[in-house]
């Protein structure tokens, strides 16, 4: 039986690889339409595709505003024809002249960044005011990660300080709640419920203060579920448009279905029960305990261990593996995996068809 991951001219690939599914991916951006209902709620978040070709086929679908992590991801965004670039982060020291000039270079493009401290906003401004450009910005509040964004007792005193400054322009809030994992979806919603009031709160304060509506952004793919039935903010998942091992057992709510695999071969047989293939640290993302991979084509292995090009697997006794021998590994955490690798393999119909380059797995595209 042909499986729908096999690849009848996988001899033209070499391995390790990253290949993807664009029928796939297609079908995930469906699903997360049909989640929110309506495709202007969505700000998807580039940095698990970082792929030009991805961001188009969203595009295509109808989506419109996109979220990003880093100026070269930006660029891509704009690359592809975005018309709402936010990035996600708040540009310190180089970061805010490299995003000026995407501002500049790219017009049809309307960019916007996050700040949550008034020094550095005043930075942003200053440095825009030299060179006649209004920055959007959104201010970042701290809804339970702990990781970025003002205390959201502080943000109101934020809001007055972007208020006085000529050259940007608030345009919104943004709250990551990345910091909700529960498996049950009653307490993810709870969880949920609670960030998203912090958030809230402060939009009613600040709201006043500016003429023009404001946007809330929020969540990420744990919680878009949730997010999507409210009405008064945008959703930003981003490992829904490929999915992975991690996100499809520890939300078995979520009806995405895997796009992005990676190929090895197996490159030595140790013995009887241990063969090792040419998976590493460089062709998975390392940062979780083994199991960092799971394959499709044969469940019954185990990863043992890894170092940088070699990947040792433990195979059950009596098995038939052979040197060269292909498996179709699902990564547990897709987005660091796909910034392993130059360029993907386009499956289609069960052929490789194509390559897309990965451009934004590197820190500098033109700016």
């Amino acid at each position: 039986m042909h499986e729908w991951f096999q690849i009848s001219n996988i001899e033209q690939i070499d391995s390790p690889a990253l290949v993807i599914y664009p029928e796939r991916i297609t079908a995930n951006i469906e699903s997360a339409k049909n989640i929110v209902g309506d495709a202007s709620k969505l700000r998807p978040h580039v940095k698990t595709n970082k792929m030009e070709e991805v961001c188009r086929l969203m595009l295509q679908a109808g989506i419109s505003k996109f979220k990003c992590a880093t100026i070269a991801e930006a660029e891509m965004t704009a690359l592809a024809g975005s018309p709402d670039i936010l990035l996600a982060y708040q540009p310190v020291g180089p970061k805010i002249n490299r995003f000026i000039q995407l501002i500049k270079a790219y017009p049809k493009s309307r960019f916007s960044c996050l700040t949550d401290d008034p020094d550095n906003a005043s930075v942003i401004n200053d440095l825009c005011q030299k060179e006649n450009v209004v920055s959007d910005v959104f201010i970042d509040l701290n809804v339970g990660m702990n990781r970025t964004g003002i205390h959201p007792g502080k943000a109101f005193d934020l809001a007055k300080t972007i208020q006085s400054l000529k050259n940007l322009r608030l345009v919104g809030l943004h709250g990551y709640d990345g910091h909700i994992h529960e498996q049950d979806p009653v307490q993810r919603q709870n969880e949920a419920d609670l960030s998203y009031a912090v958030m809230e709160n402060v939009f009613k304060e600040v709201q006043p203060l500016f003429p023009h509506p404001l946007r809330m952004v929020t969540g990420g793919t744990p919680t878009f579920l949730i997010h999507a039935r409210r009405t008064n903010c945008e959703c930003s998942p981003g490992t829904f448009v490929f999915w992975d091992w991690g996100y499809k057992h520890q939300y078995p709510d979520m009806p995405f279905e895997y796009a992005a695999l990676v190929i090895c071969r197996i490159i030595s047989i140790i013995d009887k029960q241990h063969v090792c293939v040419d998976l590493g640290h460089k062709s998975v993302a390392a940062e979780s305990p083994l199991p960092r991979v799971y394959f499709l084509n044969a469940p019954e292995i185990k990863p043992v261990a890894q170092s940088e090009e070699h990947l040792v697997l433990e195979v059950p006794a009596g098995n038939t593996y052979s040197i060269g021998q292909v498996f179709y590994g699902i990564p547990r955490h897709i987005c660091p995996t796909i910034a392993l690798y130059e360029k993907a393999f386009v499956i289609e119909d069960g052929r490789m068809s194509e390559t897309w380059d990965v451009i934004a797995r590197n820190r500098y595209i033109n700016f």
